[in-house]
């Protein structure tokens, strides 16, 4: 049995995953650094470093294109060698990708690689884009938000192109934390009650 496609998503109260004008040399936006302070408790016996091992226990990676491109291409390690899954409309030619990475073109593709990669782990996901493509598609499971207390008034969203359908969540475990509340559900398939 495989793990399930997670994703691990840093949020303001009002919906941003990045301040205003996220670019190289200043990855987070304005002020989006904010929402990531809760990793400063990330080797603390609490929340936060549970969330945080969790994290570093999943067996691969997807991430969005551009969230790779601005996190650096993680020097081709996101964490214990892993292999990392680029999920991107196109790949130029001759751009390889560092160490562990590597470019798929199909959600379905990258979602099979990356179960196939990860085995009974979980496989842990980056990035606004991969995580809508990956919910319209029906291969994400579960959504571990850590929900920020502040409102940054601008920059990414995380769920601006979902589309028109209903996506329906089920709270399976909420742990607060000085400054932050991580909160995982499971994504409802269609048709699915509770």
């Amino acid at each position: 049995m495989s793990g399930p496609i997670r994703l691990y998503m840093s949020m303001s109260l009002d919906g941003y995953i990045a301040g205003p004008d996220d670019r190289p040399g200043q990855e987070l936006g304005r002020d989006g650094g904010r929402l990531f302070d809760w990793l400063d408790d990330r080797n603390s016996d609490g929340p936060s470093g549970q969330v945080y091992r969790e994290a570093l226990a999943t067996g691969a990676v997807i991430s969005g294109r551009r969230t790779f491109e601005l996190a650096g291409r993680w020097q081709g390690d996101h964490h214990g060698g892993v292999p990392i899954l680029v999920l991107t409309h196109q790949v130029d030619d001759g751009d390889v990708p560092p160490g562990h990475a590597r470019f798929v073109t199909g959600v379905d593709d990258c979602a099979a690689q990356a179960r196939a990669a990860a085995g009974d782990r979980p496989v842990l996901v980056h990035g606004a884009s991969a995580a809508q493509s990956l919910l319209r598609a029906g291969h994400l499971d579960e959504m571990e938000i850590h929900l920020v207390q502040v409102l940054l008034g601008g920059g990414r969203r995380l769920f601006d192109h979902l589309g028109g359908g209903h996506i329906e969540l089920d709270l399976l475990r909420r742990l607060d934390d000085r400054d932050v509340t991580h909160l995982r559900y499971r994504v409802r398939r269609p048709g699915e009650t509770a």
